[in-house]
């Protein structure tokens, strides 16, 4: 695994949270990786992954090694919760009234040349299977520019399914995709919500098919 050197003393907090995770999802869950050699580790990325279960951050932080962003809900930050979410490079979204506000943060992330984890879905799966995207991948991955990255996670529905707090002891599955990289054309290309659309569900087939 790869990843620039640790600023332990800044976001000792990070570093915590994901030893213990990276501890626990080899310990507890077995779990398994394949792909490493497509793992991008220089530069923007942003990482597009399938959202099984509350564990996904965690576990796909654990993959890189380095710093990451993500979105969270709101209403994940309570005033116990908000200072260890905000360490944990969480970005609030509003999923019943949602802005522009947590997008504009992910593509100013994306241009100042950090790694992004989004779940094109948009919601934690309700039954293991993958969903559809929404267009907003679409529209982050042309606006940020960066180099797009498919994950597939598969068990962590059965380790932690959504609606429930008892963690299940489930083999964890990671596969790591080929990245996409949009051409200047497609980035220069006139936009909108069919061509967001268009590159969301191009963006999703190649999830679904690792």
């Amino acid at each position: 695994m790869h990843g620039k050197p640790h600023d332990f003393s800044v976001k000792w907090i990070y570093w915590f949270g994901w030893m213990t995770f990276g501890a626990a999802f080899r310990s507890l869950f077995g779990l398994r990786v394949e792909g490493m050699e497509h793992l991008v580790t220089e530069g923007p990325v942003l990482v597009a992954a399938n959202h099984q279960s509350f564990l996904d951050p965690p576990l796909i932080s654990f993959l890189y090694q380095d710093e990451m962003w993500f979105l969270a809900r709101k209403t994940l930050f309570t005033k116990l919760t908000r200072w260890l979410y905000t360490r944990w490079n969480a970005i609030p979204v509003d999923q019943d009234r949602p802005d522009l506000t947590s997008l504009k943060t992910i593509v100013r992330k994306l241009r100042d040349g950090q790694r992004v984890l989004v779940f094109p879905e948009g919601e934690r799966t309700h039954d293991g299977e993958i969903g559809e995207a929404e267009p907003g991948i679409g529209l982050l991955a042309i606006r940020g520019g960066a180099v797009i990255q498919p994950v597939r996670i598969s068990g962590a529905h059965e380790a932690l399914p959504r609606g429930s707090s008892r963690v299940r002891f489930a083999r964890i599955r990671v596969d790591i995709g080929p990245p996409i990289r949009l051409t200047p054309e497609e980035l220069k290309a006139p936009n909108g919500k069919e061509d967001y659309d268009r590159l969301a569900k191009r963006i999703m087939a190649a999830i679904a098919a690792l």
